[in-house]
């Protein structure tokens, strides 16, 4: 990081108040100090997003372009666009400031004229301003360079610097009859990535999910900004491994899927019954949508992994009635009888393994606030939801389609 930037690790305790909280006072009162920009985050999370787009910042926003000042103005712009967007916070334009420089600019027609070649001049400029190392001397057995070059006096200044001489094939003469030393400005500095320049627009996402967050800014910046021509804008950060990781979720759900169906049928013979079974499955979807929606409201990774973790849990109830009809069944049993029967057997079975699988769940759902448990209280929010609506829904559910089913049977 450079000299203009400082990152401070704030330990604190949350009492009575959540993270968010805490971090939108922060915003509030660190915004009064003028010219600062503000990101709040996270040791990991800071290391995470630094690896995946370059910036310490879960959204970044690179423009591409070969002139600085237009790469600049451009940022301001978006910058200023993705403001009103719900949900975004700690938007900051990648600093880019003009400082005083010192030119020395070669005149080539009077160089050809006392014949300096351009790389004479620049080691000239090297030994006389930047200075060159022309031996060593042990100080206590330390070593320290010795370097040459002209006194402060004279390269302090733009008029020292202007009376310097340099040989040339015409003689001694000063620098100005073969350069031009002014003063101008420059930018303090350039990036580049993959060999072009740009410059990057960092924000955070708070209370909102991330890829909406992205998506509602891409489409904003679309209707809003022009870009011009020969620039081009990328998004990146933790929204394209979440992109990457659903896709990876999506397949491995489908996979999970189509293995307990084959595992279903393996232990019952029936692919009816092994349905019956699966529609366990979107009746815990129901509670943990409902429950994601009553909460943060957020689809991420850890929920999603929530979601995969239902498909297998929640088999389980359908399994302990099916299996007890078919028991029953084999004794003889009519089909009302031995659905009422079954059902009765199984109920509390049934209650006690959600129970247990709640009670353990239940501390992660409603801590989800603390320090270190953002993965965690997600994916037991989802669970503990689906557990909900499939255990009272199962009881109802599962006996009216297997009667429906053996009755067509009949």
């Amino acid at each position: 990081l450079g000299v203009n930037v400082s990152e401070i690790e704030a330990p604190y305790i949350l009492d009575g108040r959540t993270r968010s909280e805490v971090a939108d006072e922060l915003r509030h009162k660190l915004a009064d100090i003028p010219g600062v920009n503000i990101e709040i985050g996270q040791p990991v999370s800071h290391r995470i997003d630094a690896m995946l787009s370059g910036t310490e910042a879960q959204i970044a926003i690179k423009i591409f372009g070969p002139d600085l000042p237009t790469l600049h103005r451009t940022a301001t712009e978006i910058s200023n666009a993705i403001g009103d967007v719900n949900g975004i916070t700690d938007i900051a334009v990648e600093q880019q400031v003009e400082r005083p420089h010192l030119e020395i600019r070669p005149r080539r027609h009077a160089m050809a004229y006392y014949g300096i070649t351009p790389g004479q001049l620049a080691r000239w400029v090297s030994v006389n301003i930047g200075g060159t190392e022309v031996g060593k001397i042990y100080d206590d057995g330390i070593p320290r360079s010795i370097r040459l070059m002209s006194s402060e006096r004279w390269r302090g200044s733009i008029d020292g610097i202007s009376s310097l001489t340099i040989d040339t094939q015409r003689g001694v003469v000063p620098i100005t009859y073969v350069a031009d030393v002014v003063s101008t400005s420059g930018p303090n500095t350039i990036n580049r990535e993959n060999l072009n320049r740009r410059i990057v627009v960092s924000a955070n996402v708070e209370e909102r999910d991330l890829r909406g967050a992205v998506d509602e800014a891409r489409n904003v910046i679309e209707e809003k900004i022009k870009i011009p021509e020969g620039y081009n804008v990328v998004y990146s950060g933790q929204f394209e491994s979440e992109a990457a990781a659903t896709r990876t979720l999506v397949l491995a759900s489908i996979g999970a899927l189509i293995i307990i169906l084959i595992l279903l049928y393996m232990e019952f013979h029936d692919i009816k019954e092994s349905l019956i079974i699966l529609v366990n499955m979107p009746l815990a979807m129901i509670g943990g949508v409902l429950m994601l929606r009553l909460t943060s409201g957020e689809l991420n990774i850890p929920a999603i992994i929530g979601f995969i973790s239902l498909l297998g849990i929640t088999t389980r109830n359908g399994m302990l009635l099916i299996s007890r009809y078919n028991s029953l069944h084999n004794d003889g049993l009519a089909l009302s009888e031995r659905i009422l029967k079954g059902s009765s057997d199984r109920l509390l079975p049934i209650i006690m393994t959600a129970l247990t699988s709640a009670l353990a769940l239940a501390p992660l759902a409603l801590r989800g606030g603390d320090p270190g448990n953002e993965l965690q209280s997600p994916m037991a929010i989802v669970i503990l939801g689906g557990l909900l609506t499939s255990t009272l829904l199962n009881i109802f559910v599962i006996p009216i389609l297997y009667y429906y089913v053996q009755h067509r049977k009949k």
